[in-house]
C-alpha cells in the first residue's frame, strides 16, 4: 500500500497523524517542508497527502497548485485554522479534497484521511506507469506520415550521438518533452538520468534552489543538504521546458554554469562540477525577448546551438487520424471499458480541426470520447463540444473549423467557447466593442494588441468561473495545457486578482 505524506512543520501534528493512522494500518512519510515534498515527487507518489496552509519557508496553497498541475488525481486535504476563512476559500479553489480545521479530531482526521484514500485515482504501480509513458513516447516518436514530422524525426538521428546543446521550439502541446527524451534515450547518455524542470511552473523564489540545490541552514527551513537538477542530471540530460520564462537573474547564473561546467548550490562555498547535456525548449519568440530586455543575448546564442522547430498539428493532419486511434486505445486500456472507432465523418470533422492546443488538445479530446460517447463507434454528432460548434458556424467559401482570423475584429460577433457560457458575463461582447471603438475615436495605437489581451483575460476568466476556480478543469475546456494556464493568468494579473 502506498503511505499518506503529512507535511507540516509543527512536529506535533506530525507525530500525532503518524500514529493515528498507524493504529488504522495505514503507512505515513512525513515531511517538513513543501520543497523537500517536490523533492519526492520526482521518484514516487503518495495515495493522499495532508498538508499545513502556512509554513516556514513554504506556502501549502502554492503547494496544493503544483500537486494538482503535477498530479490532478492526488487528492490534497489541507489544514487550517478556523477563523482562516480566506485559506479555506482558497484551498477549495485549488483542488483541495478537503480541509481539517485545527485543532482537530483524531478520529474525524483518521476518517476524512481514509475517504480520500479510496477516492484517489494515482495508479498503484509508478513502474507500470512509467512503462506505459515510455511506450506512448516511442510511439510518437517513430509513427509519422507528414514530411515536417519526418523532418524532426532526421534531426533526432542526427543529433542523438552529440552533445550539443538543443533548443526546442514550438507551440504548447506539440511535444517538445518527448523529443528531449527521444534525444537522451538515443543517445550516448541514454544510460544517465533523464532530469526535466519547467521554469514556468516553479516560484521564482524556489527555482534556484530548484536547479542548483542548497546547503544546510542556507535558509529558514533549509535543515538538510539538497541537490539540485543540475546534480541530479550529471552524466545524463537537463531538460529545461518554458526556458523563456525563466527570471533574468537566474539566466546569469545559467549561463555562468553552461560556460564553466560548476556552480555553487544556495549558500554553498564550494564549487560543484557537473558533466550534463543542455536540451532547452520554449513556445516564445527568443529574439523578441532578447531585444525586450527580457531573456540575455549571451545566454540565448549558448542555447541556440542547434535549433529544432516542431510544427503544429494543423501543419500535419495527415497524422490525426493514426494519433486519434493511439490515443482512444490509450485511453480505452487505462480505463478498462473497449476501444472505440471513428467513423469516416467524424476524421474528416477532425482533420478539419484547427487544434490549438495540438497534440495534448487532441489527445484530451480522445479521454473525452472514451468517456463520453455513447456507443462503440465515434460519429461526427459524438465529438467534443468544442468541434460541433465550430462546425456549426460554417461559412460559405471557408473553411469550417478554421475562423479566417484569430481574434475578433471591429463589428465581429464573438461566440463564447462552448461550456463557458454560464460564467461568462452576458455583456462581454459589447464591452470589447465599445472598448475598441473608444480607442478608435482617440486614435490610440495598438488597438488591436489590446484587444487581444482583454479578450484573453475574459476568456480565461469565464472558464475559471465555469470550473470553479480549477485551473485544470478551465485548460481542458481552453484546449491548452496547465502550464499554458497558468503562466497567462500570471501575464494576465488575474492570479493577483
Amino acid at each position: 500500500m502506498k503511505p499518506v505524506w503529512i507535511v507540516d512543520d509543527d512536529q506535533a501534528i506530525r507525530w500525532v497523524l503518524e500514529k493515528a493512522l498507524a493504529r488504522a494500518g495505514v503507512p505515513t512519510r512525513s515531511f517538513s517542508q513543501s520543497a523537500d515534498v517536490l523533492e519526492a515527487l520526482s521518484r514516487e507518489t503518495p495515495v493522499a497527502l495532508v498538508s499545513d496552509i502556512r509554513m516556514p519557508g513554504g506556502n501549502g496553497l502554492e503547494l496544493l497548485r503544483q500537486l494538482k498541475e503535477r498530479h490532478p488525481g492526488l487528492p490534497v486535504i489541507v489544514m487550517t485554522a478556523f477563523a482562516d476563512l480566506d485559506s479555506t476559500v482558497s484551498a477549495f479553489q485549488g483542488g483541495a479534497f478537503d480541509y481539517l480545521a485545527k485543532p482537530f479530531d483524531v478520529n474525524e482526521a483518521v476518517a476524512l484521511i481514509q475517504r480520500a484514500m479510496q477516492e484517489s485515482t494515482q495508479p498503484e504501480s509508478p513502474e507500470g506507469q512509467g512503462e506505459a509513458a515510455q511506450n506512448n513516447e516511442r510511439w510518437m516518436m517513430t509513427q509519422s506520415s507528414s514530411t515536417a514530422m519526418q523532418e524532426v524525426f532526421r534531426a533526432i538521428g542526427r543529433l542523438a550521438q552529440s552533445k550539443v546543446t538543443v533548443l526546442i521550439t514550438g507551440e504548447s502541446g506539440t511535444g517538445k518533452e518527448l523529443v528531449a527524451r527521444a534525444l537522451h534515450g538515443h543517445g550516448v547518455r541514454a544510460s544517465g538520468p533523464f532530469v526535466a524542470l519547467n521554469a514556468a511552473a516553479i516560484p521564482r523564489d524556489l527555482l534556484e534552489a530548484e536547479l542548483f540545490g542548497h546547503e544546510r541552514g542556507a535558509f529558514t527551513g533549509a535543515n538538510n543538504l539538497r541537490r539540485g537538477r543540475f546534480e541530479e542530471a550529471h552524466g545524463g540530460t537537463l531538460f529545461l521546458d518554458e526556458i523563456g520564462d525563466m527570471p533574468i537573474e537566474l539566466q546569469t547564473r545559467l549561463l555562468r554554469v553552461l560556460a564553466e561546467g560548476s556552480f555553487y548550490r544556495v549558500g554553498g562555498a564550494q564549487p560543484v562540477r557537473v558533466d550534463v547535456r543542455i536540451v532547452a525548449a520554449t513556445h516564445q519568440p527568443l529574439e523578441q525577448r532578447v531585444e525586450q530586455g527580457l531573456f540575455r543575448e549571451d545566454l540565448f546564442h549558448r542555447l541556440n546551438v542547434i535549433r529544432l522547430r516542431l510544427p503544429p498539428l494543423r501543419e500535419r493532419v495527415e497524422d490525426i487520424p493514426a494519433l486519434a486511434q493511439h490515443f482512444l486505445t490509450a485511453s480505452a486500456r487505462t480505463l478498462g471499458v473497449p476501444v472505440k472507432r471513428l467513423t469516416p465523418e467524424a476524421l474528416a470533422v477532425l482533420t478539419k480541426f484547427d487544434f490549438p492546443g495540438n497534440v495534448r488538445q487532441l489527445e484530451n479530446f480522445c479521454h473525452w470520447l472514451t468517456v463520453m460517447a455513447p456507443g462503440q463507434t465515434v460519429d461526427r454528432q459524438d465529438l467534443p463540444p468544442e468541434i460541433r460548434a465550430l462546425e456549426h458556424q460554417q461559412q460559405p467559401g471557408s473553411s469550417p473549423l478554421r475562423p479566417a482570423t484569430p481574434m475578433p475584429g471591429i463589428g465581429t460577433v464573438v461566440q463564447a467557447p462552448q461550456g463557458l457560457d454560464d460564467g461568462a458575463p452576458r455583456n462581454w461582447q459589447d464591452s470589447l466593442l465599445r472598448d475598441a471603438q473608444y480607442r478608435l475615436e482617440r486614435g490610440e495605437p495598438a488597438v488591436m494588441a489590446t484587444l487581444t489581451r482583454q479578450f484573453e483575460k475574459i476568456l480565461l476568466q469565464s472558464a475559471l468561473d465555469a470550473s470553479r476556480g480549477r485551473r485544470v478543469e478551465a485548460a481542458s475546456r481552453l484546449g491548452i495545457g496547465r502550464n499554458t494556464i497558468t503562466r497567462k493568468l500570471r501575464e494576465l494579473g488575474i492570479e493577483d486578482e
